[in-house]
């Protein structure tokens, strides 16, 4: 039997929360065997309604990208000191793992989808999503650089890994160099060498 981790997006109230953060990934720093199964997947939404004024219990719509919506995505980073993702001909998160759900998915096909948070259903076809959904076919408007096109949860995939390693990553919308500054840290370690957090 191999154990699941979650890898969920948060998105809280500034004024409800310590520390004050608005999108979090949560947990944010993780660590896991390289034999657990990962499932990274978010909810965002469509319609909240936080009152302007913080006086229902919430800060307002200060969030980037339409009004009154959350968006998320996973990019990989270098480092953490960074601010920006790394291209994907550089990253090595994608190599490192693969589907469990769609394992005909390729590295490329879980990059476009996590980056997309799902707009697109991979580069082309792995038995998912109908024709038109993927990047190589798709007839869909461009993404919108905010998400705001994109889906608001996304179901993601449960990942297994095929090797260890270290995976530094972001959110492109709610990483603005303010409060929201939504990262974390995968630290991928050879089985039976970590302790469950």
């Amino acid at each position: 039997h191999r154990r699941v981790r979650e890898a969920v997006v948060s998105t809280q109230s500034t004024g409800q929360t310590f520390p004050a953060v608005e999108y979090d990934f949560v947990p944010n720093k993780l660590t896991v065997d390289e034999d657990e199964l990962l499932h990274i997947q978010w909810t965002g939404s469509n319609t909240h309604n936080n009152g302007g004024n913080g006086g229902d219990g919430q800060t307002g719509d200060a969030g980037d990208g339409t009004g009154g919506t959350d968006r998320h995505n996973f990019l990989q980073m270098l480092q953490s000191d960074l601010n920006y993702p790394v291209p994907y001909e550089n990253s090595t998160f994608w190599d490192m793992v693969e589907s469990v759900n769609y394992p005909n998915a390729s590295p490329l096909d879980l990059a476009i989808e996590y980056a997309t948070s799902g707009y697109y259903c991979g580069y082309k076809s792995y038995g998912r999503c109908a024709e038109g959904s993927h990047a190589s076919d798709s007839n869909k408007a461009a993404l919108n650089q905010q998400l705001n096109n994109a889906p608001a949860s996304y179901f993601g995939h449960v990942l297994k890994f095929k090797s260890t390693g270290t995976c530094v990553y972001m959110c492109s919308r709610n990483n603005n160099f303010t409060n929201r500054s939504q990262k974390g840290t995968l630290w991928v370690k050879p089985s039976g060498k970590t302790q469950a957090q």
